[in-house]
């Protein structure tokens, strides 16, 4: 039988702190209370002294409540019930439906042993350009979208998970405006995609315990799924929303603040989840697309920063669209030489006349005289922007790479572009050729 604590010595925020043995870090607690049972979740252990984080907050509960050990870590239920429902950070219905209780499997376990990975090789395709063509994203890759506030990376991740290539989509939101919930969850529905996804939702009115709670959810039933073969992709919105809630936790523990008042362990809690994404030898896959709001577009801000360490590259939103410069994806390489013989030829030479383009309007603003090339530049970024550029592009791979030598054949002659005659010979529209 399992031993009952009647005495709650500090309620502090919403941890209680209770004297108790034989009790292990993160494992689940109940709090019985005049209105019922309320969750509550170990976080420090300091000999005997146990800190528990109350999910529901700490509101309603007196030094003399029950506090009752569980044996067991913070669970969530996992079966193909799941798709198409949402639930809050603590795995409990949001949409009103039943609750689900069957095949309950443990959340925030180990990531998957580095030497029992396969070598990501498989490209998501997502329809966007800008991704597609010139940062292509691989299978079981981690990369956070940097942005700030006010920027569309919430109307992004929604346009990922309606279009990309892979067989179930899991959202977890942290600290969303309730619109925000509303408009991923209609988005989702009115394009069909509902039925494929599974959304765990932590709105800005919900306890905080329950942020910290909801990338272990998304990634625990991920994993379930991905050993059963399916692709997964994981859309994380918003991890400084995540980052903040560890730092209002370390507070209230009174831990000793690190850089700008964010805990110590915060490259730790945030590699925890990405380190997630992998590809299974023989079943499926996990991918990780996590967006970072950065405070006053300070790319040195902790959490931005810290990511950048534990991802394999960056997409940077600003004005509303993917920046080529400083987005990368460092795996690539490992499909774009896959998909057809002049993706790499496009992606590299589109961006180089793209920054002579962004030098060429730095001369102009100056006052200097334009050349013919220097028109031809203006010319060519301009169609860049707006064709491939602009978020609202929603085209193939194939047909991006074409519009690609569309641009370039429009503007310049095939020996300006510096291409290798092969390419030439084989990708230039020969309408455009003749028409010279």
């Amino acid at each position: 039988m399992q031993k009952v604590y009647t005495k709650i010595f500090q309620i502090a925020g919403d941890v209680i702190t209770v004297e108790a043995d034989d009790v292990g870090y993160r494992e689940l607690a109940e709090v019985r209370i005049l209105r019922g049972v309320s969750l509550a979740q170990v976080i420090r252990l300091d000999g005997k002294k146990v800190s528990l984080q109350v999910l529901a907050g700490s509101r309603g509960i007196s030094t003399d409540d029950q506090v009752r050990f569980l044996k067991r870590p913070m669970q969530v239920s996992y079966s193909g019930n799941l798709l198409g429902r949402v639930f809050n950070g603590s795995g409990g219905p949001r949409d009103h439906g039943p609750a689900l209780t069957e095949n309950l499997i443990d959340i925030g376990g180990p990531s998957v042993n580095p030497a029992k990975r396969i070598v990501p090789k498989n490209m998501i395709r997502t329809g966007i350009p800008m991704i597609d063509v010139f940062n292509s994203l691989v299978e079981s890759q981690k990369l956070p979208i940097f942005s700030i506030a006010g920027e569309p990376y919430n109307e992004l991740l929604a346009r990922i998970a309606l279009q990309a290539e892979v067989d179930l989509i899991i959202l977890g939101g942290m600290g969303l405006k309730y619109d925000d919930y509303l408009f991923f969850r209609d988005t989702l529905d009115q394009h069909g995609s509902l039925s494929r996804s599974i959304l765990f939702i932590h709105t800005a009115a919900d306890p905080t315990v329950e942020c910290l709670l909801v990338p272990d959810m998304c990634l625990a039933v991920a994993e379930q799924f991905a050993l059963e073969g399916k692709r997964v992709l994981v859309l994380l919105t918003d991890m400084t929303n995540f980052s903040d809630a560890l730092k209002e936790v370390a507070i209230t523990m009174e831990q000793i603040p690190s850089n700008r008042g964010y805990p110590g362990d915060l490259y730790s809690q945030l590699a925890a989840r990405y380190e997630k994404a992998v590809d299974f030898h023989g079943a499926g896959s996990i991918t990780i697309l996590a967006v970072t709001t950065m405070p006053g577009d300070d790319v040195t801000h902790p959490v931005p920063d810290n990511t950048g360490y534990i991802t394999e590259g960056q997409f940077y939103l600003r004005g509303g669209h993917i920046e080529p410069f400083g987005s990368l994806s460092r795996l690539k390489q490992q499909v774009n030489g896959k998909t057809r013989s002049d993706h790499r030829a496009i992606m590299d030479r589109m961006i180089q006349l793209f920054a002579d383009y962004r030098e060429t309007l730095e001369k102009r603003s100056m006052g200097f005289q334009m050349s013919a090339w220097d028109e031809k530049l203006l010319r060519y970024g301009r169609r860049f922007e707006e064709e491939l550029m602009d978020l609202s592009v929603n085209i193939p791979l194939e047909q991006a790479l074409d519009r690609g030598w569309e641009i370039l054949s429009a503007i310049f002659d095939s020996a300006e572009t510096g291409m290798k005659d092969s390419l030439i010979q084989e990708y230039w529209p020969k309408q455009m050729e003749e028409r010279k």
